[in-house]
């Protein structure tokens, strides 16, 4: 039997088939719509949700690091204010410490040296021989040689063979200054003070001690002017003055007054003329040595900004150290 009998056999089956088919595929095309449509609201919701949590986060973020740059900022203030009080109670009264510190180490400086020239004025500079008991028959040979020991002056007594021309040369520095005098003599004129020292200086402590500053680095570089022209006198051209400063105008200084008192040029400060500028006490000590080697005399002057004394440069024969006031060398460094 074939369809088309069937549908003209019976039209109303046919037509209930039909419409039956016709609603399921209405209802399967309502559904997938309902589905579809659903999807899409789904779909349409989750990125609104998404933005919003990243908004919140971003948010909560934010707040969070505000809250933490607040409490770095407290801190750095915290720590600000504890740097200004160290600062002010460090430094405060810093000037009074330096001046007691510099107070302390001149009256130390100044006691080691006097004693140090003192002892070395005592020491036995002859080995004492050993003394046996001799026989009844040596006692004449013993006396005849106790008779040849040879002894040696005290520090002393170093400049009392030329004493008189010492004496001849204070006597020079008191009068009117000749300001056309020759080169290393004294070109000014020095007080009966400047003498008493000079005269300490040479004939109780032999030419080897510290002296007080005259007040200032001129005065002082006056005075050693007067040295240098009495050794000149005594050593001549065997003998050559190296000048410990530790800072350049310093030295300067010490040039200039030399300069001027002594009738020199710049030709005589150097390592082959008579005057030699040191900064450290090595290059002096360095010198020493070498002109010793060469049978040559050192004179060392340190100046009274120097707030030491190597030990090596007391071991030299002649060497002055200037001991500046507390007022002086606080100005001094105050300068520098």
């Amino acid at each position: 039997m074939t369809n088309t009998k069937v549908s003209n056999n019976n039209p109303d089956k046919e037509s209930i088939i039909n419409k039956s088919i016709t609603k399921a595929k209405d209802n399967e095309i309502i559904k997938n719509k309902t589905i579809q449509n659903k999807k899409v609201n789904s779909v349409s919701k989750e990125p609104n949700k998404s933005v919003d949590d990243i908004s919140n986060e971003l948010f909560s973020e934010l707040i969070s690091k505000k809250i933490s740059l607040v409490q770095e900022i407290k801190d750095l203030e915290t720590k600000k204010n504890e740097l200004e009080k160290d600062i002010e109670s460090n430094f405060k009264g810093q000037s009074d410490n330096i001046a007691k510190r510099v107070k302390g180490f001149q009256e130390y400086l100044t006691g080691s040296l006097q004693n140090l020239s003192q002892n070395v004025e005592k020491l036995e500079l002859v080995s004492q021989p050993i003394v046996v008991k001799p026989s009844p028959l040596d006692e004449k040979k013993e006396a005849s040689n106790k008779n040849e020991l040879l002894t040696v002056p005290a520090l002393s007594e170093t400049f009392k063979p030329d004493e008189q021309l010492i004496r001849s040369c204070f006597s020079n520095f008191i009068e009117q200054p000749d300001f056309y005098s020759e080169p290393w003599k004294l070109r000014r004129s020095l007080d009966s003070s400047d003498i008493e020292v000079m005269d300490d200086w040479f004939f109780n402590m032999g030419g080897r001690g510290s002296l007080e500053s005259r007040g200032s680095r001129q005065k002082n570089a006056l005075l050693s002017a007067g040295f240098i022209a009495i050794l000149g006198e005594l050593y001549g051209d065997q003998f050559q003055t190296l000048i410990l400063a530790s800072q350049p105008e310093r030295l300067g200084e010490w040039r200039r007054v030399l300069q001027d008192s002594l009738g020199l040029t710049r030709d005589d400060f150097g390592p082959n003329s008579g005057i030699v500028l040191f900064e450290r006490p090595e290059g002096v000590i360095e010198r020493a040595d070498r002109l010793e080697a060469n049978e040559e005399l050192p004179f060392i002057i340190v100046d009274a900004a120097e707030t030491s004394v190597e030990i090596p440069i007391l071991q030299f024969p002649l060497w002055l150290a200037f001991a500046g006031s507390n007022d002086e060398i606080y100005d001094d460094l105050e300068l520098n």
